[in-house]
């Protein structure tokens, strides 16, 4: 009997699902069936073998709905969470995130050949978990009246993916630890304005994404320093240059600096961010 498909091929799959709620349970699914994969299917072809993508795949990358509409960032609209349509669209915007997530973590898999097998589980676990914090927010949103795809958005996360797709170091640099990582500093202000305006499920639904988003975040780091070391690459002068020749967005004070430290940023990584360096 021949085996299916590797997990990588359905991290692919999965990438190119346009149907939001279809997208995340193949990625919950996946993460679900890790350690069977673990087992059977990952061979050291599957690891290594390069994914090309057909002109189709290419055309249809990422997989997403047809709405929200996307648009440039300065154009989304800043809202009020005092109202109830400031508020959906506050956490429309957060939903929006979560689900560029998904993608992220599932293009990790598929697009990067040859890394130890425990970088796939890592981003398999990250994909099934922003896949539940669509879900829990998508949900609420639903609860308010309104839903994904109501308001426009805008498509900044993506963009660096599609920027860095060559380079995993500077994926991991910039992706995970930059772009991601912002969340660890939004969230608490977040989650004070949800207080003060009396949605405190909301406030507990950013409880659990910002939990997992530290160990999202530590995965990010983890790779990153791994792939320095492995190639001889000194981190902390390679991430300033990484910024610079991708035009990531340097990022600006104030810093959850707690919740940095537990995803592994280090003291020179921190003094960086400061501005101390």
């Amino acid at each position: 009997m021949s085996p299916g498909p590797s997990p990588r091929h359905l991290a692919l799959d999965a990438l190119l699902q346009p149907d939001p709620a279809l997208k995340a349970q193949q990625a919950r699914a996946l993460h679900e069936g890790a350690s069977q994969f673990a087992e059977n299917s990952w061979r050291g072809e599957s690891i290594a073998e390069v994914i090309t993508l057909s002109p189709q795949q290419a055309a249809a990358m990422p997989g997403r709905p047809a709405r929200p509409h996307l648009v440039s960032a300065t154009q989304v609209p800043s809202r009020s969470p005092f109202t109830l349509e400031g508020r959906a669209a506050l956490l429309h915007a957060i939903c929006h995130i979560e689900f560029n997530a998904i993608n992220l973590a599932l293009d990790a898999v598929w697009r990067y050949a040859d890394m130890p097998v425990q970088f796939y589980l890592d981003w398999l676990r990250v994909a099934s978990e922003e896949a539940l914090h669509f879900g829990l927010l998508r949900a609420h949103l639903q609860t308010l009246g309104f839903d994904y795809g109501d308001f426009d958005a805008h498509d900044g996360l993506w963009g660096m993916c599609e920027k860095t797709r060559d380079d995993i170091v500077a994926r991991m640099a910039l992706v995970p630890r930059t772009l991601e990582a912002r969340g660890l500093d939004a969230t608490p202000l977040i989650q004070q304005k949800l207080t003060r305006a009396g949605d405190l499920d909301a406030v507990a639904i950013l409880d659990t994404i910002l939990r997992d988003e530290v160990g999202h975040v530590a995965i990010g780091n983890h790779w990153f320093h791994h792939l320095c070391q492995a190639r001889g690459l000194d981190a902390i002068a390679l991430y300033p240059q990484l910024v610079k020749q991708y035009d990531a967005p340097r990022m600006r004070p104030p810093f959850n600096e707690a919740a940095r430290k537990a995803a592994g940023f280090t003291d020179a990584e921190m003094a960086f961010l400061l501005g101390l360096d």
